[in-house]
Parts: structure tokens; C-alpha cells; sequence
């Protein structure tokens, strides 16, 4: 069968002619441009990280208070006659006035009546006294008479028993004026020892009666009540004719010559930072050592950019397991509490105030832009690479965790994790890679940027050397 093979021959010479064209359309066709992927480098700005020694400032917001503020009560009982002119809510009496008036008539004639006790007990004590004198006297007088009875009773005695001289009446009579010469003397010595005993009870009483004059006198003292210190008139409930009772109170002075505020700090941020020196309020209490009386700047809340008052840390007021908070107390004296050209308004009480209070200082801190530190506390910094060394604004990004040890508003404190002259990128990046291409554009960055971190570098190698 001859047909078999010319079919096969005719297949071949088919495939044969494919596979020919297949070949010279595949050389006729041109390979597509190979395109270069080209690597875009991040615009950023950037700081260069300096360390610095910076003192912190602990921030607190608390109320002006006066430090003395009493309630005026009434010591004695009676009714108003007099008020001094000035006395109004919001004014200002001097320290010594008096502020008003109780009827002091009754007490005037307790005094007058206690006086005349006294006197009374006064008269009666020199009478005694005047007394026991004249019977001293008289008791030397009835002695020398005792002698004398007696010697005539032994003279007539001897004489009517030996001599057989005289009556046997006349040497009893003799006898019994010596007996009554010696009774006389007896009664005379008990009367002088009872004149002390007199005199002592006498002066007892007139001790107690001096003492309810005094007591008179007091109250009628208190019958014109004064200001204790140069007062402000803070509230008062009073008028002429009303009857005022002891133990009631009727008016609050305020003394503006001393204020306090009490500012709450973090109790960690006062553990770490606030300038304890060591010395303990007293002895074997346990309570925080005393405060270092630094100067503290005072801001009114509604005027933050305005005038500043100057105030002084004075101790260590309570601490709250609620809050864990620290009261510390800022003591303000009148005179600061004014404003230095009088156009400002003063420092008063019920101000709402910030508070800054100097404390602890950080020793060699990088300041960085709060945003710059991530939550996980690192920073991203433009770092030098081989194949950016011909263009100084083109960097590598590094990721570098660093120790942050305290914020404030909007800036943290790093301690450790960065070296002098460290690019800090301050622009927000999200979820950059490790490495990538940056563009310092900022003016602090470029070849302004690479000044300061060598002037850095540099300087922090001199500091070492």
C-alpha cells in the first residue's frame, strides 16, 4: 500500500514546515524594555538630638486660700450700740480697731461692785495685821505684869510661912493675881497665833475676789471686740441694737497678708522629682522630710499668658490613697500676691491658679517632640548608610528604642538610647520599614542638619576627652 508512506512524508514535512515558521517568528519578534525600579526615598524632618541638663517642673492646679481666717463670737452677752464704719463685706480694717460695741454698763457696775470686795478685803486684812502689832505689844506688857504677880506671891508667901509675916488672905489674893496675870498672858499668846491663820484665810479671799475683779474687768474688755490682724470683712451679721450671745458667731475675717494654695501632684512624679532635703519635720515622725522652700511661679487660670505671681513651697499637706495624689502647700505672701504696676489684678482668694514648682533637675536628657517616641517608647532616627554618603539630605531609617523619663505637655525626656548628634525624625510615619530611603526636608534637616549633628558629635567628644 504505497498510500501509508506519503501520508507519513506529508506529516512530517508539515511539522517540519511549523516548527520552521515557529523559529523565524520568534527571531522576528523584539524584547520588551527591561524597566529599572527605581527606589523613592521619604520626605522627613528631623532634629538633631543634644543633650541638656533640665530642670522639672512640677505643674498643679489648685485655689487661693487665705492661711488665717476665723470666726468672730461674741465672749460676753449683751446688746450692740456701736459698729465701726467699715464694717462691710469686702473691706479692709486695721489690725487693733475695734469692730463693735457691747453695752458695758452692767459690766461697769460688776467691776465697780468687785473692786470695792477687794478694797473691802484689803481694809480688813491691814486691820489684822494693825491688831496683831498692838497685841505683840501687850503681850510683852502682860508678861512683864505675869513676872511681876508672881514674885509678889513668892515674896508674901515666903514671908507668912517662914516669918510668920502677914495674913494667909493676902498671899492667896497675892496667888490669884498671879493667876490671872498668867491667863492673860495664855489668851494674849493664842490670840497671836490665830492673827496668821486669820490673815491667811483673809488673803485667800481676797485672792478669790481679785480674781472675779479681773474677771469683770475681762469681760468688760470684751465688750469692744477688735480686729485680731489687718481683717478683710469676708461675711458678717450684724446691726446696731441686735443682741448678741456668747458662742454665736456673727462675722468672718479673712487675712489677706498670707495666702496658700494647695496644688495635687502625681505622687510618683513628687517620689521622683520634688526637692525633699531630707530632714524630717521632727523627730521620730513618720512623715515626708521637709521641702526645699523653692520660688514657684503662679498663673491665673483666665489669664495663662498674663502676669505671674511668685510664691514659695512650704511642705507636704496630705497624701490621698484614693488619688494617690500629693497635696503640697504654696504659701504667697501679700506682697507678692500684688501686681508690680498696679494695672493687674491681685492674687485673691478663690483665684484658680497653675502652679509651677522647681523641682530635681535631669542630667544630660534628650528633649523630643512627644510625638516623635512611639507608645513602645522608640524613635526612628535618620542614620548615615554607604550609599547615601554622597548626598548628605538622603539617610537610612534606623529604629531605636530609647528610656523616656518624663513627659511633660508636649515633649519627652529621653536618658538613654540616643547618642549626641542623632537625627531624630519628627515627622509621623506610619508602620515605616526598617532601612528605608529618607529626604531630610525640613530646615533644620539637609546640610543644616548635618552641621548640627557633627557640631554635636563633636562637642560631646570634647566633653569626654
Amino acid at each position: 500500500m504505497p498510500f501509508v508512506p506519503v501520508v507519513v512524508v506529508a506529516c512530517v514535512a508539515v511539522l517540519a514546515l511549523g516548527g520552521l515558521g515557529k523559529e523565524m517568528l520568534s527571531r522576528l519578534r523584539k524584547p520588551p524594555a527591561e524597566v529599572v525600579a527605581e527606589e523613592r526615598p521619604v520626605p522627613v524632618e528631623v532634629m538633631a538630638a543634644q543633650p541638656a541638663d533640665v530642670q522639672v517642673v512640677l505643674k498643679g492646679l489648685g485655689t487661693a486660700k487665705c492661711l488665717d481666717v476665723v470666726e468672730v463670737v461674741p465672749e460676753v452677752a449683751g446688746k450692740v450700740i456701736e459698729i465701726h464704719p467699715e464694717f462691710e463685706v469686702g473691706n479692709v480694717i486695721p489690725e487693733g480697731e475695734v469692730l463693735f460695741v457691747i453695752d458695758p454698763r452692767t459690766y461697769e457696775a460688776a467691776l465697780e461692785e468687785a473692786e470695792a470686795a477687794v478694797t473691802q478685803i484689803e481694809s480688813s486684812i491691814s486691820r489684822i495685821e494693825t491688831q496683831m502689832a498692838l497685841d505683840r505689844d501687850r503681850l510683852k506688857v502682860l508678861e512683864r505684869t505675869r513676872d511681876l504677880a508672881e514674885a509678889e506671891f513668892a515674896r508674901k508667901k515666903e514671908l507668912y510661912e517662914k516669918d510668920q509675916v502677914g495674913a494667909l488672905s493676902a498671899v492667896e489674893a497675892a496667888e490669884q493675881g498671879f493667876n490671872q496675870a498668867v491667863d492673860a498672858v495664855s489668851l494674849m499668846e493664842q490670840a497671836l497665833r490665830l492673827y496668821p491663820i486669820q490673815i491667811r484665810e483673809a488673803r485667800g479671799g481676797l485672792a478669790a475676789a481679785a480674781a472675779r475683779r479681773d474677771t469683770v474687768r475681762i469681760n468688760l474688755e470684751r465688750t469692744r471686740v477688735k480686729a485680731p490682724f489687718t481683717a478683710r470683712v469676708r461675711a458678717h451679721r450684724l446691726e446696731v441694737g441686735q443682741y448678741v450671745a456668747p458662742g454665736v458667731a456673727v462675722a468672718t475675717l479673712a487675712n489677706d497678708a498670707l495666702l496658700e494654695i494647695s496644688v495635687p501632684v502625681d505622687s510618683r512624679y513628687a517620689r521622683q522629682w520634688l526637692p525633699f532635703n531630707g530632714r524630717p519635720m521632727a523627730a521620730g515622725t513618720a512623715w515626708f522630710s521637709a521641702v526645699e522652700p523653692v520660688a514657684c511661679t503662679i498663673r491665673w487660670t483666665e489669664d495663662m499668658e498674663g502676669h505671674t505671681w511668685e510664691g514659695r513651697l512650704e511642705r507636704v499637706e496630705q497624701f490621698s490613697q484614693d488619688t494617690l495624689m500629693v497635696d503640697l502647700a504654696v504659701r504667697v505672701e501679700g506682697a507678692n500676691a500684688l501686681s508690680k504696676d498696679g494695672r493687674e489684678l491681685p492674687l485673691v482668694e478663690g483665684m484658680s491658679c497653675w502652679v509651677e514648682i522647681p523641682g530635681r533637675t535631669m542630667k544630660g536628657v534628650f528633649r523630643l517632640p512627644a510625638w516623635a517616641v512611639t507608645l513602645d517608647d522608640t524613635v526612628y532616627v535618620a542614620a548615615e548608610a554607604d550609599d547615601t554618603r554622597e548626598a548628605p539630605d538622603l539617610r537610612r531609617l534606623r529604629t531605636t528604642p530609647v528610656e523616656v523619663v518624663r513627659e511633660e505637655g508636649d515633649f519627652k525626656y529621653v536618658s538613654a538610647g540616643l547618642a549626641p548628634g542623632d537625627l531624630v525624625v519628627t515627622t509621623r510615619l506610619a508602620s515605616p520599614l526598617e532601612g528605608s530611603l529618607l529626604r531630610i526636608s525640613s530646615e533644620e534637616g539637609g546640610p543644616d542638619a548635618e552641621r548640627v549633628a557633627t557640631e554635636a558629635r563633636e562637642g560631646a567628644t570634647e566633653d569626654a576627652a
